[in-house]
């Protein structure tokens, strides 16, 4: 009976076991992400951020946001491990050591008198013709007898002392961590014990193993299907306009799956009507227009419709069910267009290059999901050559609100931007008509919008000079402001129901042949890997230039001092092409936000390979220095007007009016001077 008790505990102590190992530093974990993503959450403080729900918190919303599949199964496998702790220690009984003296109620080393009179006492007691409880004659005869015969008795009482037992040595005893029904195998306990043990050992990590590698086999790294990269790769092109991305976007795997109920045709009917003007039909033949658009493949159709519905603000006409496969095409929507992203600048061209017109049209269709801005508020009007899309992402901004402000020659983002205070706040409370509250709000995101310089190098590691084929370095440093001085933080953006983090992409890229040379995503987020990878890129370049062990901690300090101010290091490396002076642009493009778009033009000079490999000196680009920058200071003003950055949706004449107006980097829309710079790689000799 006792070894059976044993035994369960034993099995009991096991499972508490199996279920700690995993669930402990699980769970750890999972307290230590909380706790980081809850430091560098700062959101938005606007009214309509704060009415959208997605950082109110209430006790709804941390239930509804704890209450998921993982963090239940955490909490009940917590409570099946503390009843398991409680059970094992106050109901299990423990192993009593044999103590005769202890049994009797004597002293250690007490007199024979005492052992005869403490028994005498303890038979009247516990002795069967004295009690009749059979628990009374079972504690006599296994206890209280064999504690006074290993007193009494010469060979007991030898035995005792030797070996701790009157019976003498004690066989060692091992228990089997399985509950006493498993340990009799015959009959049907025998089949439930191996059913047991080839379920948990075999079948069980089998089924594990087949879900996990089904899952790999269908879906990426970053979570989207091997079948939406097979799709985008198809169908991504290098002339791809901006206002074409959205019908490759759609053709995602994850939203051809989504279901289409005979029960959504008539609010989809509806929700066409609230759009069409959005879908870019041709208005002279309408009629066959829309039977066209209605012979798509019917999930085609309806995610056009349910993203036209978030562009435009329509999406409380929605019902119930098609609110929630809207709610999910919006959670999807960041990670399949980063992957479109990474699509449209992979290396495609024999030189390696990727492609800048999608690239940018697909960051641009980013940038109106977040904001909740349709495509068509990109169209150049009036004198605004970016249209009107940068402001309807304000809080409390209209059409009417931006044509209001438009009386009094405010056609431009920057130009809002760019006045003080209190004229901005006399612009929006008299002439556009909000009230001083939807005043402060709009403050509040004007001081969140961030503002973004690109420092940028391009060199060939310990030589002077760049020669053709030479493995070229680019060095960026990608500096973030904000008017609140915050760093990072969380983009507004009330209409879309998830966070979303800001990211920027850097492109380095020549605008006049559509060619990306370089590309990488940028985040603010998380300073301390920022700090990390910024000192071991400067460690391992210094050390490469064999730089001493002093100038590599100048270096490395002076870098870690520019990412905790907002700033971030970039780098890549290409192979430098032919000949030549190759006007590049450095775009930074932002994914969250309209009109913080930030472009760097300059010049990357390559040399012709000499014969003996000497570096710095061709004569055949002339004797004079002076002339031939003056004659690259020529081509620059004429080159000019392929290296500005202009959406699809720009009309043309505000195309040719702009040619020629600013040069260099174009931060908010407006030109900066002295942010032109010419990255002059050969030798001056």
């Amino acid at each position: 009976m006792a070894a059976a008790e044993e035994n369960t505990s034993l099995f009991l102590i096991f499972i508490l076991t199996m279920i700690a190992l995993p669930l402990v530093p699980y769970t750890i974990m999972r307290l230590c992400r909380a706790a980081s993503e809850k430091a560098k959450t700062i959101h938005c403080r606007c009214s309509g951020c704060h009415r959208s729900g997605k950082y109110r918190k209430s006790i709804y919303k941390r239930i509804s946001n704890f209450s998921t599949c993982s963090n239940l199964t955490i909490v009940l496998l917590w409570i099946v491990m503390i009843f398991l702790v409680y059970y094992i220690k106050h109901v299990s009984r423990e192993v009593q050591v044999f103590e005769p003296f202890s049994i009797l109620g004597l002293e250690a080393g007490a007199s024979e008198s005492e052992i005869k009179k403490s028994y005498r006492r303890l038979s009247i007691q516990y002795h069967p013709d004295k009690n009749p409880d059979p628990e009374a004659h079972k504690y006599f005869v296994e206890y209280i007898s064999k504690a006074y015969q290993a007193l009494t008795d010469p060979v007991s009482r030898e035995n005792y002392e030797k070996y701790g037992h009157p019976d003498g040595r004690q066989g060692m005893q091992m228990g089997i961590a399985l509950p006493k029904f498993l340990l009799n195998i015959d009959g049907a306990s025998g089949g439930i014990m191996l059913l047991g043990i080839v379920g948990f050992c075999i079948l069980l990590p089998l089924m594990i193993a087949v879900i996990y590698l089904s899952r790999s086999s269908k879906y990426t790294g970053n979570y989207v299907m091997h079948q939406t990269l097979s799709t985008y790769y198809y169908f991504m092109k290098p002339s791809l306009a901006p206002s074409k991305v959205m019908d490759v976007f759609i053709k995602a795997a994850e939203y051809m799956e989504m279901p289409v109920r005979r029960s959504d045709d008539e609010p989809l009917q509806k929700l066409f009507v609230a759009v069409r003007s959005e879908l870019n039909l041709d208005l002279k033949n309408i009629k066959t227009e829309q039977a066209k658009f209605w012979k798509q493949h019917p999930s085609l159709v309806k995610m056009e419709l349910l993203i036209q519905a978030h562009l435009t603000r329509e999406s409380f006409v929605l019902t119930p069910a098609l609110l929630k496969d809207y709610r999910r095409m919006l959670e999807l929507a960041p990670r399949l267009l980063e992957e479109l992203v990474k699509i449209a600048v992979l290396p495609r061209n024999p030189h390696g290059f990727g492609w800048l017109r999608p690239a940018t049209g697909v960051i641009e269709l980013s940038q109106n999901i977040i904001q909740a801005v349709p495509l068509s508020a990109r169209k150049a009007t009036g004198g605004n050559s970016e249209g009107i899309a940068p402001f309807l992402q304000l809080p409390h901004f209209t059409e009417a609100t931006v044509k209001k402000i438009a009386r009094k020659k405010i056609r431009a983002f920057q130009e809002l931007c760019d006045m003080s205070v209190e004229d901005r706040a006399a612009l929006l409370t008299q002439v556009a008509g909000l009230s001083e509250e939807q005043a402060r709000d709009v403050e509040l995101v004007l001081d969140m919008i961030p503002s973004i310089e690109v420092e940028i190098k391009c060199e060939t590691e310990g030589e002077e000079g760049i020669q053709e084929g030479d493995v070229v370095t680019m060095y960026a440093w990608v500096s973030l402001q904000r008017r609140n001085g915050l760093t990072a933080a969380l983009p507004h953006c009330p209409n879309f129901p998830f966070h979303k983090e800001e990211n920027f992409w850097l492109l380095l890229a020549d605008a006049a042949s559509n060619d990306v040379w370089l590309s990488q995503k940028v985040s603010f987020m998380d300073e301390a890997t920022a700090i990390t990878a910024a000192s071991k890129a400067i460690q391992e370049t210094q050390e490469a230039l064999g730089a001493s062990a002093k100038d590599i901690g100048i270096a490395v300090r002076e870098a870690v001092d520019r990412v905790k101010k907002g700033s971030r290091l970039v780098m890549g490396k290409f192979q430098a092409p032919a000949e030549g002076t190759h006007n590049l642009t450095s775009f930074c493009l932002c994914d969250s936000w309209i009109g913080c778009d930030t472009k760097t033009s300059f010049k990357l000079k390559v040399l012709k390979r000499s014969r003996a490999g000497t570096r710095g000196h061709v004569p055949e680009e002339g004797p004079v220095a002076a002339a031939e920058d003056g004659i690259e200071e020529e081509e620059e003003e004429e080159e000019e007007e392929y290296d500005d950055y202009e959406s699809e949706y720009s009309d043309d004449e505000e195309e040719e009016k702009n040619k020629g107006k600013g040069k260099g980097k174009v931060a908010n829309g407006v030109a900066h001077q002295g942010a032109d710079s010419d990255i002059d790689s050969g030798s001056d000799e």
